[in-house]
């Protein structure tokens, strides 16, 4: 691909802001657009595995965020009703050693800075806020994006756009895919505590599993808060109802967990609420060899695996690799979906069973109990070696 050709992204959230780095890296001039008005603290916390993580330090971001970040020392699991260890997965040195890269926790907004005053860095590119992409054209030779700003609109042509703006993406419906994500049948709270005290230690990450949910707890900035997110199920009028809610409902939804973990969740005075959404697997990534999407855009994933950000990374890296490895637009987009649909069918599915086993229950949560404490924590490490080992920039 010529330096000439220009790129236009729609969303600075991470995919957007890691896939033009990667391109500006590359010599390459990428337009980023994204409609709010200001970049602002948005999001809570997530895991950053070593697949991640390795990606950011090859584009020169990790540092900045090991300054607002946690590493781990290991993953515990753990039964909600009486908080039975049933085992642990090392993290912490171990990780960096046998993944070449650090498992961390990080918040959401930590990260986003990070990748922010890297791309401030390049003046390849150009971020532009406030400005709402309202139609995208593809034309015989690339596309044309009609810019709605404060000040008017206008309309812009590009060799290739990039749609990284999330699971409601308003790319992928304007390119002609899924219009609209699926409602999971599950709802996601989130929340942060100052001290978690013995329950949820600042060192560590913690899933307490159940037959009705799951809460997770991890540490994020240096470890000054913990991170607590609990997957319920919920009705479909779920996924109307408002953001801000007391924790009498997780408490109902938590029911029979022991009284520790109960006295835990009703420190948080509000909890965030959000209906979990996938993109369904059919809903196409590339659109005439000039559009793709990335991220969420392409493929949102239930929390299940801890993967959504990493999965994000991954895709702008290998969009970049491909797009700048000398192929005309239409070769590259297609490798491109061709490398990372595999990749993301078997996130997809570690997710589904991980979602089964915390959730299991009577004859089914015996036998996974049984399994748990046979296997050593470092078989249990070794399980995740083709995902945390992943290199994407090779595919391998």
């Amino acid at each position: 691909m010529h330096q000439t050709n220009t790129i236009a992204v729609i969303g600075a959230g991470i995919a957007g802001l890691t896939f033009a780095l990667a391109m500006a890296r590359k010599g390459v001039e990428v337009t980023v657009f994204e409609r709010a008005p200001q970049l602002q603290e948005v999001g809570a916390g997530l895991q950053l595995s070593p697949n991640a993580s390795r990606i950011l330090q090859n584009l020169g971001v990790l540092d900045h965020v090991l300054q607002q970040s946690v590493a781990p020392l290991n993953i515990t699991i753990r039964r909600a009703n009486n908080l039975k260890l049933l085992s642990t997965v090392p993290l912490g040195a171990f990780a960096l050693e046998r993944w070449e890269a650090p498992y961390l926790t990080v918040h959401r907004a930590d990260l986003q800075k990070a990748l922010l005053a890297k791309v401030r860095t390049f003046p390849s590119i150009s971020l532009i806020s406030g400005a709402a992409v309202e139609d995208i054209s593809l034309t015989s030779n690339g596309c044309l994006l009609r810019i709605v700003r404060e000040n008017g609109e206008q309309e812009i042509p590009f060799n290739i756009v990039i749609g990284a703006d999330g699971v409601w993406s308003s790319a992928r419906a304007k390119l002609g895919g899924t219009a609209e994500s699926r409602y999971t049948g599950h709802i996601a709270w989130r929340a942060v505590l100052n001290d978690g005290g013995k329950i949820v230690p600042r060192d560590r990450v913690t899933t307490f599993v159940s037959r009705n949910f799951h809460l997770v707890s991890y540490p994020v900035r240096t470890g000054k808060e913990i991170n607590l997110v609990a997957i319920t199920p919920a009705p479909p009028e779920a996924a109307s109802w408002t953001n801000d809610a007391g924790p009498a409902r997780l408490e109902t939804a938590m029911a029979g967990s022991d009284p520790a973990l109960l006295r835990l969740i009703r420190h948080p005075s509000t909890w965030t609420t959000w209906p979990i959404h996938e993109v369904p697997a059919t809903s196409p990534w590339t659109f005439g060899g000039r559009a793709v999407l990335i991220g969420d855009a392409a493929h949102a994933l239930s929390p299940h695996a801890a993967q959504g950000a990493a999965m994000a990374i991954e895709d702008a890296i290998v969009l970049a690799e491909k797009l700048t490895a000398g192929h005309d637009a239409a070769t590259a987009l297609s490798s491109y979906e061709a490398i990372r649909r595999p990749r993301l069918r078997r996130v997809a599915r570690r997710g589904e069973f991980n979602r089964f086993a915390w959730h299991a229950a009577g004859p089914v949560a015996i036998a996974r109990d049984m399994i748990l404490s046979i296997r050593k924590p470092h078989q249990l490490a070794a399980d995740l070696d083709w995902l945390y080992g992943y290199d994407a920039r090779v595919g391998s």
